[in-house]
């Protein structure tokens, strides 16, 4: 059984555990904490999360996992079936993968924080800004589609919406208003309905610290 190595507060891990999800595959999850000390960078020199181990070989990234999963795994696919609207649905994740969620990752507010001395409320406004612009745009990708779908690009939820699901929590963890991009909120409503999404959540993670937990 392949083995997805994460954390329950891991958007990228969030994706990976919604594709597998959405085509029914069946994985061991293992929390990132579960590992002794060093063990982790030895298995993936990276260090960041998520990870995907088949057969004692380790794919970092999540694009790159996600890509391995579609290839491997390609029904159901989680994308169009027309080349140019695949496209479109890899451009529109590849904007939240990089463009968002690289910017505002844990790592880059603390670095901002701590070693540029930036307070508390610059780093906020540093992050709320490029959030405001990422989810504006994706909005009006999602207005301009040729055909409007109840998922971002089609009947049944794929690749730009397990994408688009954990940047909007991770939206709102940090304060951002998503009441602006009500194209993008009927997408997370019809999505966090389903069960291959419910089980991806943060809370669903056998890891999810009972503090929080409440």
């Amino acid at each position: 059984m392949i083995r997805l190595i994460s954390r329950w507060q891991n958007s990228a891990g969030e994706r990976v555990r919604i594709a597998l999800n959405l085509k029914g595959i069946a994985y061991r999850y293992v929390p990132v904490s579960s590992l002794e000390p060093g063990d982790y960078r030895r298995l993936n020199p990276q260090g960041l999360l998520p990870a995907l181990e088949i057969g004692g070989r380790i794919v970092p990234q999540s694009s790159a996992i996600l890509a391995y999963i579609e290839e491997t795994y390609p029904d159901p696919s989680l994308l169009p079936n027309d080349p140019l609207l695949r496209a479109e649905a890899r451009g529109f994740a590849a904007h939240i993968a990089a463009e968002m969620h690289a910017l505002t990752v844990q790592r880059i507010r603390h670095f901002l924080r701590d070693e540029l001395s930036g307070g508390e409320a610059e780093v906020t406004r540093w992050v709320l800004h490029w959030l405001s612009l990422g989810f504006t745009a994706l909005e009006e990708t999602l207005t301009q589609r040729e055909i409007q779908s109840p998922f971002c690009f089609g009947e049944h939820p794929g690749w730009a919406d397990l994408h688009l699901i954990p940047q909007m929590s991770n939206a709102r963890r940090l304060g951002h208003d998503l009441t602006p991009y009500p194209l993008l909120l009927a997408v997370e409503q019809r999505c966090v309905a389903l069960e291959a999404f419910r089980s991806a959540r943060p809370e669903a993670q056998p890891d999810f610290p009972k503090t929080v937990r409440g």
